[in-house]
């Protein structure tokens, strides 16, 4: 984090930035001051560059207080984040037409999904490929057809069902869709006749989980309600 703000400030140091060093720290103190923030008035920027001075953590005390600085712990790493925070704001607010165009490029500590154009053809090609790969429908929209490879890796391609497949292998024998018995009136449109009983299908499948959730719930419920304390030697079965 400090090594991405020193270069933005253009910080050159000989060795690596110590925040715990105290020699290190006044030193950035003050070439933050002299070259970014330049809150005081030159004279009156002394009692920083005394850097071994019995005196500096007074000076600096001042200094945070007149910059505004909120931290009050007292702790090194986060007063220096504060300042090359404000010393970055600062520079930016100088430079506004220089860094406005400035395209953001990826790095080791940036999000490389950031900068991947979702609407592009290879996007969507590479979309496409992988669902072919994993047996997945594609969708005319490939923003959908990524959600469904999405849930199908989350779900049946973690490490836990990975190491464990027969918990997510699903049992039992196939049942022919168009044999299927769900209640639905024919329909002259196969294609849609077909459309209908997926959906139904997907619906009654919603119920069961709901109806599942509501059972485990009127359980949990009799748990705390139907607590009956049953005393063997007394014949007594509650209070």
């Amino acid at each position: 984090m400090f090594k991405r703000k020193l270069a933005a400030l253009d910080y050159q140091s000989e060795e690596p930035f110590d925040c715990e060093d105290e020699q290190q720290f006044r030193t950035l103190v003050l070439w933050l001051e002299e070259q970014k923030i330049r809150h005081l008035r030159i004279e009156d920027r002394d009692p920083l560059r005394v850097t071994h001075s019995p005196e500096w953590e007074k000076g600096y005390q001042q200094y945070k207080n007149n910059l505004g600085c909120p931290i009050s712990s007292g702790k090194r790493k986060e007063e220096v984040d504060w300042l090359l925070s404000y010393a970055i704001r600062l520079e930016y607010s100088d430079e506004v037409k220089k860094y406005k165009d400035v395209k953001k490029t990826p790095t080791s500590q940036s999000n490389p999904l950031e900068s991947i154009d979702i609407n592009s053809e290879d996007f969507k090609g590479g979309v496409y490929k992988l669902a072919k790969m994993l047996n997945v429908a594609c969708h005319p929209d490939h923003l959908l057809t990524l959600s469904a490879i999405s849930k199908i890796i989350t779900s049946r391609l973690n490490p836990d069902a990975i190491s464990n497949p027969e918990t997510v292998i699903i049992k039992g024998v196939e049942c022919p869709l168009n044999h299927a018995d769900i209640g639905l009136e024919e329909i002259g449109d196969p294609t849609i006749g077909q459309a209908v009983q997926i959906m139904r299908l997907l619906y009654l499948k919603d119920l069961r989980h709901l109806q599942t959730s509501i059972n485990e719930t009127i359980v949990a419920l009799q748990g705390f309600t139907a607590d009956p304390k049953t005393d063997i030697a007394m014949g007594k079965v509650g209070y």
